[in-house]
């Protein structure tokens, strides 16, 4: 997923001036998350806008703000939303999510936030930024969540599962618990390498029992359950 534009069944994404391009993890939270007929929504770190722009394509009654620090992929971002059919519904604002106005609040918060400790550095300046957490810390992206959800409302987030046990544990602090919980592992013989999980302000929400979904066959092929999460976003499904 590495070409200047990736093209998708309803709207086309340039990303050639963002550090992060689309990944499997963006397009798995896109299509995860759920949420009864949010108002708004909010999408932290949107980098290409591809999160925000699959959400707008879900949610036709919804209004979404995505917010992005990095200047050009912000930019990039919010011609990406222009140029897509919901392009009246999407708004882009650059800058600080730790210095985001507490005043709204939203239905639904959507993050795939950086997760790298600040002392493994990247090279290139852009994707450190986009990467690590010395930009915006699992505690400083908490405090804020916790600040804009409406009371009923709930917070998406994916991550490893070694840095998910740290965000439940700050996220417990700030009054959010885990509701839903998805697993996702590549194949049968694979480790799960990603977690999908909500939070609200509920602690009877809990579930017991995560959900599990592989993205690929023995014989490599695409599982049934992914398929069914990708249908009517990638092209070919």
């Amino acid at each position: 997923m590495s070409n200047s534009w990736f093209q998708f069944q309803q709207f086309r994404v340039a990303q050639d001036r963002c550090a992060m391009k689309i990944s499997t993890d963006a397009v798995l939270l896109g299509s995860l998350v759920q949420s009864d007929a949010p108002k708004q929504i909010l999408d932290i770190g949107t980098g290409t806008g591809v999160i925000a722009l699959m959400l707008a394509q879900r949610f036709p009654d919804a209004s979404l703000t995505a917010m992005e620090l990095d200047p050009e992929a912000a930019s990039q971002a919010r011609e990406n939303c222009k140029q897509s059919p919901f392009s009246e519904r999407l708004a882009v604002l650059q800058g600080r999510f730790q210095d985001f106005p507490a005043e709204e609040r939203f239905d639904l918060l959507v993050s795939n936030p950086p997760f790298f400790p600040n002392h493994l550095p990247a090279t290139d300046p852009k994707r450190q930024q986009a990467l690590h957490t010395d930009s915006l810390s699992f505690e400083e992206l908490l405090h804020k969540a916790s600040q804009l959800l409406a009371p009923s409302g709930s917070f998406w987030v994916i991550l490893p599962p070694r840095q998910m046990q740290d965000f439940i544990q700050y996220a417990t602090a700030h009054g959010l618990f885990p509701s839903t919980r998805v697993a996702i592992r590549d194949t049968t013989v694979k480790p799960i390498h990603r977690e999908v999980v909500s939070f609200a302000f509920s602690e009877a929400l809990a579930s017991t029992r995560p959900e599990e979904i592989l993205l690929k066959n023995e014989d490599g092929s695409y599982s049934e359950r992914y398929q069914q999460l990708i249908s009517g976003f990638l092209l070919g499904f």
